[in-house]
C-alpha cells in the first residue's frame, strides 16, 4: 500500500470512528430512556464499540449503520479467533447487542426495517451454528494442549 493509500485509509477509519463515537453516545442514552442497569448498558457499547471500531474497520471500511448483514462473518469466525473472551455466552451477549443496536438505528432512521430484519433471521438460522464453532474452537485448543 503507497503512502497515500495508507494515509487516505487512516483518514477513513478515523472519520468512521468518530461517526461510531456519536452513534455510541446516542445508543447510551436510547439504552437508559429503556431502564437497562448500567452493567448491561455498559457491555452493550463495549460489545459494539468492538465490533465497530474493529472488525468493520479492518479489512474494508464499513459504516457501522450497514454492519448489520456483517454479523455472521463477525459472530461465526472473527470473534472466535480473534479474542480470548469468545464463549457460548459472549456470542449470546453479542447477539442481544446487535439486535438493540440495529433497532436502535432503525428506530433513528440509519439502517432500513429490510436490513433489521435480515439480520433477525440470519440470527435465528446461524446462532446454534456460532456458538457450535466457538465450543469446538475451544475443545480444539484444549487438545492442542495436551
Amino acid at each position: 500500500m503507497e503512502n497515500s493509500d495508507y494515509r487516505n485509509w487512516e483518514i477513513q477509519v478515523e472519520k468512521a470512528t468518530k461517526n461510531n463515537d456519536k452513534l455510541l453516545k446516542e445508543f447510551k442514552k436510547w439504552l437508559k430512556n429503556k431502564s437497562l442497569n448500567p452493567k448491561t448498558i455498559k457491555s452493550h457499547i463495549e460489545n459494539i464499540k468492538f465490533y465497530g471500531n474493529n472488525f468493520l474497520l479492518r479489512y474494508e471500511i464499513i459504516p457501522v449503520e450497514e454492519g448489520a448483514l456483517e454479523i455472521g462473518n463477525f459472530l461465526g469466525d472473527y470473534f472466535i479467533r480473534k479474542t480470548s473472551w469468545a464463549s457460548k455466552y459472549t456470542i449470546q451477549e453479542n447477539i442481544a447487542s446487535f439486535k438493540k443496536f440495529y433497532a436502535f438505528l432503525n428506530e433513528i432512521g440509519k439502517t432500513s426495517n429490510t436490513d433489521l430484519m435480515i439480520m433477525k433471521d440470519l440470527i435465528k438460522e446461524e446462532k446454534i451454528d456460532w456458538i457450535e464453532e466457538v465450543e469446538n474452537y475451544w475443545n480444539d485448543i484444549k487438545k492442542e494442549d495436551w
